[in-house]
């Protein structure tokens, strides 16, 4: 029996809790990009002692997670169980990653140091493992959405509790890990660190087990967030699927070329996010270069965070009156001029002189000074800002999978939420070898710096690049992709219309060729199906 077409609508509208606990998906894989892409390389070179080859082999088996990801993509694309299209890789994706992480932090530095062929082998299968259960769960982040709403009003707040959730996961390990670690430095009689806590072992044995059961509580709440939306009737143009032949994927990529575009934004932004976030270059800036890593770090991060929270209030406010490329642009630009200021901040610091140098009342007994409230002027404002867009990309990923239902008629999240996927670790993983490679060119440091490494001109050069410059090229690389951008505010308005009354259509008895047909544009669209 047919429903009653004039009280169907095109908005697909989440419940609070929804909104609330589907995007905990995120935080719950943060807790690993925090206990891996941040502190695999250190781990690597200070516990196992594979040197840079751990940096490397982080960007390898990204470059080689290109195969795989599509695969998953398409895997999800045509998985539908008792228990939904998107649950089944949220369990199986936290399984692998808990199972990855104890093999790597706490098994493999048991392998002694007379059978280094072994550790080499290890962290390198056990690593490719990790990715496979990354992508299985992070892909469902971005895929997920295009069931959770389609609402213009709502889709943006994504980007809020997304970045709650995140917090949740990434930030309580960012400030859980230093704590750890400090209680493990070696000092030697005049307090100076003389061996960091990332060197011993049961850092990374304590570290461990709080992530996992972190990870695996969020992951809870995030299925619960989305099991009511998990089923065919809120699939694309409902319950009908398309099977699509893996030779058809890299067509449609090509076609769609918001996405394109959204790919390279995303990874701009995530550049800028892993670099300037990374552990070894926060301990160079604020270790070496400031001299205090245990006292400067959590106060400028507890700055940066407090920060963030009015841009993502008004990033939220301007991408529901103007759409959500309106609002990345906007805020990847204020970061981007207030780097200018720090940059220079950085680059007129002075390891001999105080006054020019980040002091904090409670760090050592210095008086604040006017370089440090500069510093927090400028620091506070571009990393609130970049903070706030830095996830932005990923409920952009929906209105693309949507885009590319409204194009083509094709129901394709996981290849778009996978593809995204792959910039994205392609990305992070580049940004741990730019690490390594950056320290060993301008300092000479064969091995990443920590907290005890003597200052030097060359660990200057390098955290100026690191924390300012590649940034701010990866903005900039973001505001040239968004340019194009064609998904707009009132764009999204019009696809979901459109999909909203083919999808009635077929609903009625209409094949998908002849809704494809009838529903082109706005002014076709029944007026109650127009949002």
């Amino acid at each position: 029996m047919k429903q009653d077409s004039e009280k169907r609508t095109a908005l697909n509208r989440a419940k609070t809790y929804q909104l609330v606990l589907f995007p905990l998906n995120n935080g719950a894989t943060n807790v690993y990009f925090v206990l891996i892409l941040s502190y695999i390389a250190q781990f690597g070179s200070s516990i196992l002692h594979l040197g840079i080859f751990a940096s490397i082999m982080v960007t390898v088996m990204r470059v080689f997670d290109a195969i795989t990801d599509p695969i998953i993509g398409a895997m999800m694309d045509r998985t539908d169980t008792k228990i939904g299209k998107f649950r089944p890789f949220m369990i199986l994706g936290s399984v692998v990653m808990a199972l990855s992480v104890i093999a790597l932090y706490v098994l493999l530095p048991l392998v002694p140091e007379t059978m280094m062929p072994l550790r080499y082998i290890g962290f390198t299968v056990i690593y490719f493992i990790w990715v496979l259960g990354y992508t299985f769960q992070t892909s469902v982040t971005r895929a997920g959405q295009t069931v959770l709403t389609n609402d213009p009003n709502q889709r943006p707040m994504f980007t809020i509790f997304n970045t709650v959730g995140s917090l949740a996961g990434m930030g309580i390990m960012q400030f859980l890990i230093p704590l750890v670690k400090a209680g493990y430095d070696v000092k030697d009689a005049t307090g100076n660190i003389v061996v960091s806590g990332y060197a011993n072992p049961v850092v990374y044995r304590i570290i461990v087990p709080i992530g996992i059961a972190i990870s695996v509580f969020l992951t809870i709440l995030a299925i619960i967030g989305i099991a009511a939306k998990d089923r065919p009737e809120f699939y694309g143009l409902g319950g009908h699927q398309e099977k699509v032949k893996l030779s058809e994927y890299m067509e449609i990529i090509k076609a769609n070329k918001p996405m394109q575009r959204l790919m390279v934004a995303g990874a701009g932004c995530k550049l800028a996010l892993a670099i300037a976030t990374n552990t070894t270059v926060l301990l160079a800036l604020y270790g070496i270069m400031m001299g205090n890593y245990n006292s400067l770090y959590l106060p400028t991060m507890v700055l940066g965070y407090v920060c963030a929270v009015p841009f993502f209030l008004l990033s939220m406010r301007t991408s529901q009156k103007q759409g959500q490329r309106a609002s990345l642009i906007r805020y990847v630009f204020v970061a981007l001029v207030s780097y200018v200021g720090v940059l220079v901040l950085l680059l007129i610091s002075d390891h001999s002189n105080p006054n020019l140098m980040l002091a904090f009342p409670f760090s050592g007994g210095n008086a604040i000074n006017l370089y440090t409230i500069l510093f927090m002027v400028f620091f506070g404002i571009g990393y609130g800002a970049y903070y706030a867009t830095a996830d932005m990309p990923i409920p952009m990923v929906a209105d693309c999978s949507d885009y590319e239902t409204y194009r083509s008629g094709k129901y394709i999240p996981g290849i778009m939420g996978t593809m995204f996927s792959l910039v994205d670790k392609l990305v992070s993983s580049l940004a741990q070898t730019l690490v390594a490679v950056i320290f060993l060119l301008c300092a000479g440091l064969s091995d990443l710096p920590t907290d005890s490494t003597p200052y030097s001109f060359g660990i200057k050069v390098a955290v100026i690049v690191m924390f300012c410059v590649i940034p701010m090229l990866a903005w900039i690389a973001t505001l040239l992709a968004m340019k194009g951008y064609s998904l707009t505010g009132s764009k999204m308005k019009e696809i979901q219309s459109v999909n909203a009354a083919r999808k009635v259509a077929i609903e009625d008895g209409m094949t998908v060729e002849e809704a494809m047909e009838k529903y082109q544009t706005l002014d076709q669209v029944p007026d109650h199906l127009k949002i």
